[in-house]
């Protein structure tokens, strides 16, 4: 089914996805996770409403009762699953896709993703034969619960000090959910905030809520210049990812600020083990090493990355997406932007540096951004910078394929949610670093398709 992806699942209203598959989806999420109660959340698109409930019916007549969290965020159920202690939790949303898409992404208890590797595939094998089962609801029933005073308090502990944050700041929700948790959490904090879109509407008005877009940064960019901010950010659709503008307006990438976020963490656990994407400019983990963290690679995706936190027991690990994952306790590990937000506040509040001042220092090497390729054959590609990178100093296949050498690296990897492959690369200098781009997307160029 189209419609099941490597972390979630997501499609079109209504040609690929409608409240009938939602329903049979229900049913077969209830049915794979076993747990006698689930927390389900939803946007604001304007089919959310229709295809949670119907979601929620699925669920119910599996015989599992459900709390229903209402119009939140992501960050806001994956606290809900901790809070209440139930067996999981699946929110409606499409994240930062469109407005004609939709979609649902699952976890089991203590938030822990249910992805491609462990458990989607098994949950799409039982969408048909759930969904035509008859219902067995016996006591199964669904009450309402509010949680978003209890999350503000929630994540207002990852970053105690922020509370000293006297600060001007421009926040952009994108017309996405975050609003709904800042907002109780903005009312505790000494800051001066210029708003942009924090009305929810699934229909995004203004412009889509992908931040990782630069055109979508720049409604961002003008209010830090017209209000004189200290700095921007930028939430997604259902804010589990940030991305941060300076207070020159100038992007700030998430890489670095992996390498910012990771010492307050380290300050509060001495030693540390802090994991990046492999995409990660290699100023991140020499960050993490001057804080006196171990820091570790880790593959793309938040499902990969939540796993390897919680096998290698890591304190804090970030994305080049603007995903920032924080372990708010033993048990609960979960990607949250507003936490990000109030994260780098507190950074700013102990270090009494601004934005730029703290990330330009990181600033010392030259990367070329994520460059994406359709090529005839993926794996054709990569084994034949395999033969041709045998020879390097430092290879590994955790993603694709990454290779280091003494003044410049790159990764070569298959994309989890389309069919193309992407590049990322850095070297010491500008001229080196186009240099060794053009090489590899010349080599690259003879396998594309035309």
């Amino acid at each position: 089914m189209e419609i099941f992806k490597a972390y979630d699942i997501r499609g079109t209203v209504p040609d690929q996805l409608d409240e009938e598959k939602a329903y049979a989806i229900g049913r077969a999420t209830a049915h794979f996770i076993g747990a006698s109660t689930l927390a389900v959340g939803r946007d604001a698109r304007p089919h959310s409403p229709g295809l949670a409930e119907a979601l929620i019916r699925g669920i119910l007549d599996e015989g599992v009762s459900v709390r229903d969290l209402g119009v939140i965020s992501t960050p806001i159920l994956y606290f809900g699953c901790e809070k209440l202690g139930v067996g999981g939790g699946v929110m409606v949303t499409a994240s930062h896709n469109p407005a004609q898409y939709n979609g649902f992404k699952i976890c089991r208890e203590h938030a822990i993703p249910v992805g491609e590797a462990s458990g989607l595939r098994e949950i799409e094998a039982l969408v048909e034969s759930r969904g035509a089962a008859p219902p067995q609801r016996g006591g199964a029933d669904c009450q309402p619960v509010d949680l978003v005073e209890d999350y503000a308090t929630h994540v207002l502990g990852v970053a105690p000090r922020c509370e000293e944050a006297r600060l001007r700041v421009a926040i952009d929700c994108g017309n996405g959910m975050a609003a709904v948790g800042l907002e109780p959490v903005l009312k505790r904090l000494p800051l001066d905030v210029e708003r942009l879109y924090f009305e929810p509407d699934g229909t995004f008005p203004n412009h889509e809520a992908d931040p990782l877009k630069e055109e979508n940064l720049r409604d961002l960019q003008e209010a830090v210049r017209r209000s004189g901010a200290d700095l921007g950010v930028a939430f997604d659709g259902d804010a589990d990812r940030a991305v941060f503008v300076d207070g020159g307006a100038r992007i700030v990438s998430s890489d670095l600020l992996t390498g910012v976020l990771a010492r307050r963490q380290l300050e509060r656990e001495p030693g540390g083990r802090v994991l990046f994407d492999l995409r990660s400019s290699r100023a991140a983990a020499e960050e993490i090493e001057a804080a006196g963290g171990v820091p570790a690679m880790c593959r793309v995706g938040h499902s990969f990355v939540k796993a390897q936190m919680r096998e290698e027991g890591a304190v804090f690990a970030g994305e080049l997406s603007g995903h920032f994952y924080f372990r708010f306790s033993p048990t609960l590990v979960a990607d949250d932007g507003v936490a990000a937000f109030l994260s780098l506040l507190e950074v700013l509040v102990v270090e009494e540096q601004t934005l730029s001042e703290v990330v330009d220092p990181l600033r010392r090497y030259f990367a070329t951004g994520e460059i994406n390729r359709r090529v005839r054959d993926i794996e054709t590609v990569l084994d034949v910078f395999r033969r041709e990178h045998a020879g390097a100093p430092e290879i590994s296949e955790l993603d694709g394929l990454w290779v280091r050498y003494p003044d410049w690296w790159f990764n070569l990897r298959p994309s989890n949610t389309e069919p193309v492959l992407r590049l990322n690369l850095e070297a010491d200098t500008e001229e080196r670093m186009r240099e060794e781009r053009d090489r590899i997307l010349g080599r690259v160029a003879e396998f594309e398709e035309t």
